[in-house]
């Protein structure tokens, strides 16, 4: 049993949820945002930093995902992302937690099947995977698409590492 933090960073909005991953069942924890007030940035990501270490005092999550930035036309608009994700890594970081990176490509290939899915299928299964009736905000439910990203991503991997050995093409 693993509760895992999947983080969607955002220097106004910055996402979370966190789920329990037990073998192949995911179970939903929590989710929610730290909305940023003001416009000094500096203040901004001290908040995303204040807002996440108190997620993760009150659930105590074992493991933590975080979205990568997607360097878009808008360059300032990924370096502000940039220096969110950094508060969020550093608040990951001062609880000890094992942090791990995903595109959103490789989130959506995850949750939808497909790495160009749009928004509103991935909120969709993640309500299904999750078992949640109730509407999601944006970033919340993009931050469950991280955590469950994550939890794949482990899973596969433990099986993998359980195989004997590697040949080109399959595991034997």
């Amino acid at each position: 049993m693993a509760i895992i933090l999947g983080i969607d960073p955002g220097s106004r909005i910055t996402g979370y949820g966190l789920i329990n991953a037990t073998g192949n069942k995911l179970e939903y924890v929590a989710c929610g945002a730290v909305k940023t007030v003001g416009d000094s940035l500096p203040e901004r990501l001290q908040q995303i930093f204040e807002g996440l270490n108190a997620v993760i005092e009150q659930h105590c999550p074992q493991q933590a995902a975080i979205e990568e930035v997607f360097m878009g036309r808008n360059a300032a608009a990924a370096l502000k992302l940039g220096q969110a994700r950094g508060s969020a890594i550093i608040a990951c970081l001062q609880h000890g937690l094992p942090l791990e990176e995903y595109s959103a490509r490789k989130v959506k290939q995850a949750i939808v099947g497909r790495g160009g899915a749009e928004k509103h299928q991935v909120q969709h299964m993640v309500k299904a995977l999750l078992g949640i009736s109730d509407n999601l905000q944006e970033d919340a439910a993009d931050a469950l698409a991280v955590a469950i990203c994550h939890a794949n991503t482990q899973a596969g991997l433990i099986r993998m590492a359980g195989a004997r050995r590697f040949s080109k093409r399959r595991l034997k």
